[in-house]
């Protein structure tokens, strides 16, 4: 059985061109989705040392602005899903197994990352919340409410661990196609090693990380952002990729 024949009934409708387009708009809602949050009242943007005060002003003072970037945090989740699927049913001709893999590490991603978002919107139960938090003094709400930004930056931080596996696998298999350029793929490696390695900065203070976490992450936004072009605007191969989907064999 080729990798054509295993390609859902509606994806197979689908030519690989559309698909790598379908791929590649979605990718884009992603970027434009991280673009357009309000970055600047994220916790990486809010949290500097012990500046507890300035925190929660910043919240109580744009609360929708927070809410908003919670939604469109979840909209862009949602289109991962859609990615994942992408990513699987145009590389499954080169390595199935792997695609799986990556496909799977995506997925825990966006379940981690969904499942985080709880920890975003916790803070304003504390600062806006009911009369029943009465009992607790202003200083104590306060102090819970950063409590759990820190925790949405720890959990961020272990759902990029497992979307910088995906980004590894999924950058090996472009390398490893023929009808995707293999610079793309090394350059989305390469990114995705930097999420990896993001992880490990958890040791390091607050402080420090705010200024050290856009170097870390430029290679892998830009590998991102290239390869959300290219699908856009050129696609894939699509000779090529026929001729790799009919030559692989895999399993039924």
């Amino acid at each position: 059985m080729t990798a054509e024949q295993t390609m859902n009934p509606i994806l197979r409708r689908t030519s690989p061109r559309a698909l790598a387009r379908i791929g590649g708009l979605l990718y884009l809602l992603i970027i434009l989705g991280g673009l357009f949050a309000p970055f600047a009242i994220a916790p990486s943007g809010m949290m500097l040392g012990n500046a507890a005060l300035p925190t929660v002003t910043k919240i109580l003072s744009s609360q929708s602005l927070y809410v908003l970037g919670g939604a469109i945090q979840l909209f862009v989740y949602a289109c991962d899903i859609g990615v994942a699927l992408v990513f699987y049913e145009l590389l499954k001709p080169v390595n199935r197994r792997i695609a799986l893999l990556a496909t799977f590490f995506r997925l825990v991603f966006v379940a981690i990352a969904c499942a985080n978002i709880v920890n975003h919107f916790a803070p304003l139960v504390f600062l806006c919340g009911p009369d029943s938090l009465t009992s607790f003094t202003t200083d104590q709400l306060q102090a819970l409410a950063i409590a759990f930004i820190r925790l949405r930056t720890f959990g961020f931080d272990i759902a990029l661990l497992f979307f910088g596996f995906h980004c590894i696998l999924v950058g090996y298999l472009i390398f490893r196609s023929t009808f995707l350029p293999r610079v793309l793929g090394a350059a989305l490696a390469i990114g995705g090693a930097g999420y990896v390695a993001n992880i490990f900065a958890t040791a390091i203070p607050l402080t420090s990380r705010v200024h050290l976490f856009p170097y870390v992450m430029l290679p892998a936004g830009l590998a991102e952002i290239l390869l959300t072009l290219w699908l856009l605007i050129v696609g894939v191969n699509l000779p090529r990729w026929k001729d790799q989907a009919e030559t692989a064999v895999l399993p039924c």
